[in-house]
């Protein structure tokens, strides 16, 4: 078994999941993949069974769950499933390409080599480095995040980024029971918490490049919880203990 486990949310993504699959495991270090499928109507999940079946038992995983219950309980459960092992290197990456699979090496060297705790795959760490998205979408994801260093005070250029890799110790640590937000504001959550808790936080340049396949999970909902949670999460934070 690896001791890095790639974890993959998924709702329709037949045109991707496959590729992406052969693509993580054709990489030179050994990473598991655990696919947590939303009940995919379109047989996202039937895809990665086959798979398992046929080549790829014992290193490609699925939980399979009822409805489509938001990004952040995906990752939830993954991470639950990934510390009920044993992991030590946890990631989250999106099924469409937008992460590019060979950057796994990148954040996980970073987590095992040079001391982060938790590192992200970061647009604009240096620049903006995002291709085939539309400027309206560039410029809500950048303000998005200038506007969370506003309010929290972190200094995260990407706190929106879904690239991430953490070190087992973090999970542990965070009582994700207590997470509140299950889409985009997840990930502003989870990097919030993790310094709060003194980790360290890291980020390193990464190209994102927007889907070809398939279609986006974006929503003016979406955007709203992380809009307004935002102020919650940071007033609430003044009243908590943060003790590792």
């Amino acid at each position: 078994m690896s001791d890095s486990l790639v974890i993959i949310p998924t709702y329709n993504e037949k045109e991707n999941i496959e590729r992406i699959i052969r693509k993580v495991f054709s990489l030179e270090v050994d990473f598991d993949i655990l696919i947590v499928d939303d009940g995919s109507p379109d047989g996202t999940a039937e895809i990665v069974k086959q798979l398992q079946s046929i080549e790829f038992g014992g290193r490609l995983h699925i939980e399979e769950r009822k409805g489509k219950l938001g990004l952040g309980t995906a990752y939830i459960h993954g991470f639950k499933w990934a510390l009920a092992r044993n992991y030590e290197f946890i990631f989250e990456m999106d099924a469409d390409f937008s992460h590019n699979p060979d950057d796994l090496i990148r954040l996980r060297d970073s987590c095992k080599y040079k001391g982060a705790d938790m590192t992200i795959g970061s647009r604009y760490i240096k620049g903006v480095n995002v291709v085939n998205w539309p400027m309206n979408r560039v410029l809500m994801s950048y303000f998005a995040s200038a506007y969370v260093r506003l309010i929290t005070r972190i200094d995260i250029q990407d706190a929106t980024a879904g690239f991430v890799c953490f070190r087992r110790e973090v999970l542990e640590t965070i009582p994700l029971d207590k997470i509140k937000f299950v889409g985009y504001a997840f990930q502003i959550e989870m990097k919030f918490t993790a310094i709060q808790y003194g980790f360290n936080v890291v980020e390193i340049p990464i190209i994102f490049t927007d889907r070809t396949l398939g279609t986006s999970k974006m929503s003016t909902k979406i955007f709203k919880e992380a809009f307004f949670g935002v102020i919650q999460m940071k007033l609430g934070s003044l009243f908590k203990k943060y003790n590792r």
